[in-house]
């Protein structure tokens, strides 16, 4: 099911190269059909979103916006077990990211010179939530509460209908305890093109976040500049680090958590212990027979997964650096000794009893972070994601005299002769 690799200094460069391959050439075949639906929406709104979604979906709702009768329905009618867990989950995720919010400032300086910078929420904020075979309510709350927490004045939810038509109700119940303001069944490319152009029933917003198959994250992609968005999400990944003391039973049900999000996830396995990895191989093949999408699974962890064996922790840490992986486990005796030393990871998880599915759902950190080894240079969606900094400047006559003669000198030097004028002309 998985290859056991020695690292060599080549088989994982290798791996990494096979890794950045995985949705190249479907990006290509998908991006003719994307940027059509964009054009088709963006030109005739509505009407194009309705022939998409009959086309994708097989049947058109009743009504494109869930009404907030029906929404407030679903959260009384939900059950009670669910929605105190929807509940517990958000006060973790609202108590974790109100610790990231920034505050406005204002510097005043002893000669009169005024500085600042003002921070507010985006005025209207779209997020795309999937909601057929795979309908993830976690998602809402990981979109919608750093959203509001910003100070975003308006969120709009999108939501593919079911086969029935009709809005998924575990989606609705999320949406309705951390407080969306409307929700559209609509889903695909024509969604996040409606949302970045407005048509005649949707609004247009700002910024578009959230997760989605390949024709979701491409029009997002092709939509940028248009609007913004949180980041292009690839397939999902997890890195796990082990030495010999960590349990091979808990080793294979982390690699098998991601690797049953899709066939071309990546589960992974860096560990000093070849007895570790033949153990993990094994229960690998026990657990797997026990999970819903065995089939998936195996696909996965064939095509994208390996066990690569080292010869220290180090090296380990080095890798892991390398992959810069989306979801990163440390099983080690002494977790946050490495902390400091493990830079490219989009969430870390520090220990035996910190497994993945914890940060899902539950924690408090964020879910949606970078994929494909962006880890690097790209940080998980927070609350900084839907604010937006104005900078601004007073200087009074007598501040500005005193600058005269720099400004002056390096707009002269960078030949801009009408910027050094706007400075002359008024002395």
């Amino acid at each position: 099911m998985l290859d056991i690799i020695n690292v060599n200094g080549k088989a994982e460069i290798e791996y990494i190269k096979k890794l950045k391959s995985r949705s190249g050439d479907v990006n290509e075949n998908v991006t003719k059909t994307v940027n059509e639906i964009i054009k088709d929406v963006r030109d005739n709104g509505d009407e194009a979103v309705a022939k998409y979604t009959l086309k994708f979906d097989g049947k058109l709702p009743t009504l494109i916006e869930v009404s907030r009768d029906e929404i407030n329905d679903a959260l009384s009618e939900a059950d009670e077990d669910y929605v105190s867990s929807l509940l517990n989950a958000m006060e973790n995720i609202t108590a974790f990211h109100q610790r990231q919010k920034q505050q406005s400032f204002i510097d005043t300086q002893p000669n009169g010179v005024i500085l600042g910078q003002r921070i507010r929420g985006l005025k209207r904020v779209g997020i795309y939530v999937p909601g057929g075979t795979a309908a993830y309510p976690s998602s809402v709350l990981m979109n919608a509460i750093p959203a509001k927490i910003a100070g975003v004045e308006e969120i709009i939810m999108v939501t593919p209908p079911t086969k029935e038509g009709t809005a998924n109700k575990d989606i609705l119940v999320a949406a309705a305890v951390c407080g969306v303001d409307r929700i559209f069944l609509l889903g695909g490319a024509q969604a996040v093109a409606a949302l970045a152009y407005g048509t005649q029933t949707v609004p247009k917003v700002d910024k578009i976040v959230g997760p989605g198959n390949i024709y979701v994250a491409t029009a997002k992609q092709l939509l940028f500049g248009e609007v913004d968005i949180d980041m292009i999400a690839g397939p999902s990944e997890i890195l796990i680090i082990a030495d010999e003391n960590a349990n091979p039973a808990f080793v294979a049900a982390d690699l098998m958590s991601q690797a049953a999000h899709d066939t071309l996830a990546s589960s992974i396995l860096v560990t000093t212990s070849n007895k570790l990895a033949n153990d993990t191989l094994q229960e690998l093949e026990k657990q797997v027979k026990t999970l819903s999408r065995e089939d998936i699974i195996r696909t996965s962890l064939r095509d994208f997964g390996a066990i690569f064996v080292c010869d220290s922790i180090d090296k380990a840490v080095e890798m892991a650096n390398d992959f810069a992986p989306e979801h990163l486990e440390v099983m080690l005796d002494n977790p946050m000794q490495y902390l400091g030393r493990l830079d490219n990871a989009g969430s870390i998880f520090l220990g035996s009893y910190s497994p993945e599915p914890l940060g899902d759902y539950f924690a408090g950190p964020n879910h949606v972070l970078p994929t494909s080894g962006t880890a690097r240079f790209f940080s998980p969606l927070s609350v900084d994601a839907f604010a937006k900094k104005t900078s601004y400047i007073y200087y009074t006559d007598d501040a500005l005299r005193s600058a005269h003669d720099d400004i002056v000198l390096l707009a002269d030097r960078e030949g801009l002769t009408a910027h050094a004028n706007s400075i002359k002309v008024r002395f």
